[in-house]
């Protein structure tokens, strides 16, 4: 394993859940102390936003929470990136789907896991955290509250994979 421990969050357009999640993870390393050691990025699995910027609901609900995204623009995620990074989060079976299609091969597929496997609250089954695009502004709330429960778990699992490297 190598340092920095390099995440990516992936969705659709890259403009409302995986910005969330990233922003959202990299405020969780900072305050574990482990800035320096892990980096937090984010994709699209589709074209359809790269270079537009956070949906101003996804942005909101991250000022409501202390986090700022205005930096934030959308991009695709490039196949190269199988190779540079860690662990790749998916937001929901679908993307997991096309994740795991383009993987060129099995350690690359093993990286490639949903947000929600690492919430042991979650239920068995459906994992996928729902597109809060096509909703309101509670549905970005709901996205906030299914991210941030999966995070220890995430923060936990990324501090294992790094004690194998200083252990």
């Amino acid at each position: 394993m190598r340092v920095p421990y390099r995440i990516i969050t992936v969705c659709t357009g890259n403009i409302c859940r995986s910005p969330m999640a990233e922003f959202m993870l990299r405020k969780a390393f900072e305050n574990e102390q482990l800035r320096e050691q892990v980096e937090v990025d984010s994709a699209a699995t589709s074209r359809w936003e790269i270079g537009s910027p956070i949906d101003p609901r996804a942005a909101s609900v991250l000022s409501q929470h202390g986090l700022g995204s205005e930096s934030h623009r959308a991009r695709q995620f490039d196949r190269s990136w199988f190779d540079d990074r860690d662990l790749i989060l998916a937001l929901d079976d679908g993307h997991l789907g096309e994740l795991r299609e383009w993987a060129p091969n099995a350690d690359s597929t093993a990286k490639i896991h949903l947000v929600r496997e690492f919430d042991p609250e979650a239920v068995d089954g459906d994992l996928s955290i729902a597109d809060p695009w096509y909703g309101s502004s509670e549905d970005f709330e709901r996205t906030w509250d299914l991210i941030s429960a999966a995070i220890p778990g995430i923060v936990g699992y990324v501090q294992k994979q790094l004690s194998h490297t200083t252990g």
